[in-house]
């Protein structure tokens, strides 16, 4: 099997060449499979170190992006670019070892388009562990996200099911959303994940609710579904105090008074209406990147040294 092993990388020059000597190592590498490496707008010395890499492994293709895009827009790159069937992602990391691409290999089968990698044990920090399963159980249950608790940076999925990402997405980008968009053929299989030995994260607490939002909002339409539910709640909140009020006046002859009544109730009313909007902002937002025509990336400069 041939396979076209994409990796995103943003400040981790380090661990590239142990990354792809790895990678070549395995037991099912073939000398037409490649790994494309997607600079993300490093300001380092990652494309130096892409380039040096290149000249050694002719199956190693480097994209260099015009400015910093994302982790998905990296992948979308990589994803669109590659020449074999089947696609692999990986980070640079090192906490997927390469060693088990062969695990996710072996667990294709016809009636499966992709294979994802979960952890055995989760070597991320206490608070990444505890925030990334919160965000996928309240996308999968609240949300309507099924296939949200399969999110994993280390899959593998059939090349031709990008055909179905059209040719223009916008700046924000979810692979999870675009795989689940096109097929629901899903499988899961445990993995190893190792303690990060350079560097660190850099997706905090806001960019992964920025992340698992931009999913949610890509692949399904419940949360404005979940939005017109909280609208007709806070509707008939509003109407049992009116006519809380009206009864008061009727039959007692007072009113509901009080300064810190009327402004609960204000905050709240507001508070409701700004999320309503938020939601409804997201879907207004994918739409104007499209009609506007951005694109997801700009590629800089290939290996070859051709400016596209």
């Amino acid at each position: 099997m041939n396979i076209s092993v994409v990796v995103p990388t943003y400040r981790s020059p380090g661990t590239l060449s142990e990354l792809v000597a790895r990678i070549t190592a395995i037991s099912t590498w073939t000398s037409d499979s490649e790994i494309l490496i997607i600079d993300d707008g490093n300001l380092d010395s990652t494309w130096e170190t892409i380039n040096s890499i290149a000249k050694r492994h002719p199956n190693v293709r480097g994209f260099r992006l015009q400015q910093n895009v994302g982790q998905h827009a990296a992948l979308l790159c990589g994803i669109r670019s590659a020449r074999n069937d089947f696609i692999v992602t990986i980070d640079d990391d090192l906490q997927n070892p390469p060693e088990e691409i062969p695990t996710l290999m072996e667990a294709l089968d016809d009636s499966v388009d992709v294979v994802v990698g979960i952890p055995q044990f989760d070597r991320h920090s206490k608070f990444r562990q505890l925030s990334s399963r919160w965000s996928k159980q309240l996308m999968a249950r609240v949300l309507g996200y099924e296939l949200a608790t399969l999110i994993s940076p280390f899959r593998l999925f059939r090349s031709r099911l990008r055909e179905s990402f059209g040719t223009y997405i916008g700046p924000n980008v979810s692979i999870d959303a675009l795989l689940v968009l096109a097929t629901k053929r899903y499988k899961s299989v445990p993995v190893q994940h190792i303690a990060r030995t350079q560097g660190h994260s850099t997706y905090s607490l806001r960019k992964l609710v920025g992340f698992f939002s931009t999913s949610a909002t890509s692949a399904s339409v419940v949360p404005l579904r979940i939005a017109t539910k909280v609208g007709y709640l806070a509707l008939f909140v509003s109407f049992v105090l009116l006519v809380v009020t009206v009864v008061r006046r009727l039959l007692i002859g007072d009113v509901v008074s009080g300064f810190p009544f009327l402004a609960s109730l204000i905050a709240a009313t507001s508070g409701v209406q700004l999320l309503l909007l938020g939601v409804l902002g997201q879907y207004i937002g994918h739409m104007h990147y499209r009609v506007l025509g951005t694109p997801s990336y700009v590629v800089l400069n290939e290996t070859d040294g051709s400016a596209a």
